[in-house]
Formats: C-alpha cells, structure tokens, sequence
C-alpha cells in the first residue's frame, strides 16, 4: 500500500512522511478516523514507508522487495491483529489471516460489517482476546527479521476488553525497532490504559470533492452518480463504494416525491409510494433514508441562515429553498428524528412496509397538519 493509492488526507499523509524524514516515529501511534476515512490503509501506507529500501521524498518506491511483500501483506516482520468471531478459545488472529488478506485486496476502506461477511460470524460478539494478546505479546518479543522495524497494526482496539491490559507492559517498553499501530474509530471505547501510552494521529472524514473525483476518474462513474453518492457517503469511501454494488437510483427526485405527498396528505398515492419503496432492498432503503437524512440536514442549515455550510448540487439546492418556505427548524429536526429511526430499524431487519407507512404518517402529521411529536405527547408548534 502506497500513500499514492490513498485518496485525499494529503495533509496526514505529509504530516506521516515528515515524521519518518525527521526521525521522530513514536513507538505507539494511535491513528482515529470515522469508518472509511482510510485510517487503516494510511497506517499500511505508513508502515510500508517505514520498512522501504528506497524511499522516495514522498512516498515508498513501491517496487523494493519490501514493498512487494507489505503489496501482499505478507511481509515477515508485518503483523496484523483485528476483531474476529472466536469458535474456539485459542483462535488467534493468525486463524483468519488468509480471510483478512482477501478482505483487504477487495476494499482497502473496510468496514467491520464488510469483514463480517468473510467471516462465519453467527451470533457471536467480535473481539479481540486473551488469546490474541499472549499471541502480540509473542510475536513482538523478537527482533526484526527483515526491515529495520518489527510492526503490529490493530484494528479496532474498541474490541480489546480488559485482556488489553496485557499489553500495557509491551506497548510501554516494547523491544528496539517495534512500532504499535492502532487503527480506531471511537475513542470513548478505547482502554484509557491504552489511550495514554499512545501519540494521537486524527484522521477526518475525506472531502467531498475527494470521493466525487475518486468515482469519476477510477470507478468510471457520470458525473450525477458520481455527485449523489459523494454527498449520500458523507466523508465515508466504505459507503461509497457500498452504494456502487447497488443499483443507482435518482433518491432526490425519490424523495421529494415522498415530501409532497406527505405535504398534500396523498394517502392513496403514499400507500403506492411504500409498497414500490419497499420491495427496493434493503440497501437501497438504507440509502433513500441516509439521503433524506442529508437533505433534510441542508434544509435546516438554511432555516438557520448558514446557507454557506450547505453542500448541495444547483438542482438539488433550488428544490431545498422552495422546500423551507413550507418547513421550520423543529419539522425538519422531526423529520430527521423519524428517518433517522428508520434507517435503524431497517439495518435490522424490520418489516419494511409497516415501517415507511408509520415514517410516512408521522411526516404526514408533521407536514400536513403541522403537529410535531414530543416523546409520548404532540404539540402543535406557533
């Protein structure tokens, strides 16, 4: 993995590069970013970087021996430890190394509900165990074997429970020449014993343009398509590249469609409207409802009179200003609340037809008769 493969971060990359050409690589890194911001590939990147026999001002050369090993994640001195479905106590890391190699050849922006599917996951929890820490703690006792450094990268240590605390003793005073990665995305749910022996690398969500320009020049994508589902993954390449495995679909005119029937309290044509909507698939569910999210997150913006944090296309913008001449601040905050339920109910499986027709008359009750629900009681707003 190359700094080149990665797109935007151009700022983290640079910051990651002077601190190898400084020689001030800190023995414990701690790189957090939101799901598909490239947090992980930019920590193979760097490591990649690290360990180069030639290394270029402002990437790896890409074409050493080192860098046709880390290419295939099997360099010797690479190591990898991730969240997986135990069947038994002793399964480590080192069990799924072949599903982990595949997961990340096919998306270098993956997602845990993406390794999941490379997995026999069940009913189990993802974790990292006791058994996995005594395997890092093993593997990181010996000397390079290789490069100059000997690197773990850890995915997710959110999954590390207590039985990350043994660790602490490694990660603190690790041998010469060993570097700790880890690749997190909430930091609340990170030990805090492990939290303060590591240097803080933030990582934010990739821009816009970076994931519109992405789609067009790599993926081949039009330029509306590729538009849409910049704005729909909002700073997340796993949703954006999710969205590309899934019919594309006009969602604006979809949902404003949606809108004005509630407005006009089209019952019949509502009922049509969920019946179409519900036989889509759940992806396409989900992104109709993280579209109306976003919409309706712009539409606020401009009730609010910050028309310059609003990052919608002509067309789209145009409809949002007609929109808010019928709307106020608490129906869109309302809206939102209800699709946002929405989409939490369908990641998990709800009846798809019961659940757009009780979003849609609660729109309905919001638009139409200009009531806004208020926990278990309503209000009608002056």
């Amino acid at each position: 993995m190359r700094f080149s493969e990665i797109v935007g971060q151009h700022a983290v990359k640079q910051r990651l590069i002077n601190s190898v050409n400084g020689n001030r690589v800190s023995h414990a890194q701690l790189f957090l970013g939101p799901e598909g911001s490239g947090s992980l590939a930019l920590a193979i990147a760097y490591a990649q970087y690290l360990s180069c026999e030639d290394k270029q001002a402002d990437d790896s050369c890409g074409v050493c021996a080192s860098c046709r090993k880390y290419q295939k994640l099997m360099h010797p001195d690479l190591h990898f430890s991730y969240p997986f479905f135990a069947k038994h106590k002793d399964d480590t890391a080192i069990t799924f190394i072949e599903q982990w190699r595949e997961a990340m050849e096919a998306n270098i922006y993956l997602s845990l509900d993406a390794w999941r599917g490379y997995l026999d996951a069940e009913n189990k929890q993802a974790n990292i165990n006791i058994a996995e820490c005594h395997q890092i703690i093993k593997k990181l006792s010996l000397k390079p074997f290789e490069s100059e450094y000997k690197i773990l990268i850890l995915w997710l240590p959110e999954y590390l429970d207590k039985e990350g605390n043994a660790l602490l003793k490694i990660i603190e005073e690790p041998q010469p020449n060993t570097l700790f990665l880890l690749v997190a995305q909430n930091q609340d749910q990170i030990l805090n014993t492990i939290l303060s022996r590591t240097q803080l690398v933030k990582i934010p969500p990739l821009e816009y343009n970076d994931i519109k320009t992405y789609l067009l020049n790599e993926r081949g994508q039009p330029e509306a398509t590729a538009a849409e589902i910049a704005y729909l993954s909002n700073g997340n390449m796993a949703e954006a590249l999710g969205m590309l495995q899934h019919d594309a679909s006009n969602y604006h005119s979809q949902f404003i469609q949606w809108l004005r029937m509630c407005y006009s309290n089209k019952g019949i044509e509502v009922v049509a409207f969920v019946e179409q909507l519900a036989k889509s698939g759940r992806e396409n569910q989900k992104n109709f409802l993280r579209y109306g999210i976003n919409f309706i997150r712009e539409c606020c913006l401009l009730l609010a009179g910050a028309p310059n944090l609003v990052h919608l296309p002509a067309d789209e913008l145009d409809t949002a200003q007609k929109m808010i001449k019928v709307m106020s601040i608490e129906a869109t905050e309302a809206i939102s609340s209800e699709l946002e339920t929405a989409h939490y109910h369908v990641e998990r499986n709800a009846n798809p037809k019961i659940l757009f027709l009780d979003v849609s008359l609660q729109i309905i009750t919001i638009l139409h008769y200009k009531t806004i629900r208020q926990g278990r009681t309503q209000y009608i707003p002056k």
